[in-house]
């Protein structure tokens, strides 16, 4: 099923992460992220005009990630964000990332 047409779920501690090996097929759906070596985060930078559209990009993420219930590490600078997902409650990752990577994928 299509990552974007899915809702982030409340994750409790307790529950797996998932493995190196169901993230790399997630992966697959969400191109040009970036998987830690260790498996427990995904990330990627997105290059904008200038600062004013960074943090107007950053604004529309807010928006996204409130929505879902599911919050990114964001990086703001001149011309850039950074993102980094992760679940903090199982202290890797859940396809609720990966949803919302698709999502913010969307916006940009």
């Amino acid at each position: 099923m299509d990552l974007t047409k899915k809702k982030c779920v409340p994750c409790e501690a307790g529950v797996a992460p998932l493995t190196k090996e169901e993230a790399e097929k997630y992966m697959q759906q969400v191109k040009g992220w970036h998987l830690s070596g260790d498996a427990k985060h995904i990330s990627k930078e997105f290059k904008l005009e200038n600062f004013l559209e960074a943090m107007a990009f950053g604004n529309k993420i807010t928006a996204v990630a409130e929505a879902e219930g599911h919050h990114p590490d964001l990086s703001i600078g001149w011309g850039r964000v950074g993102i980094e997902l992760s679940t903090h409650a199982i202290k890797g990752l859940s396809e609720n990332d990966f949803i919302l990577a698709a999502k913010i994928d969307q916006i940009q």
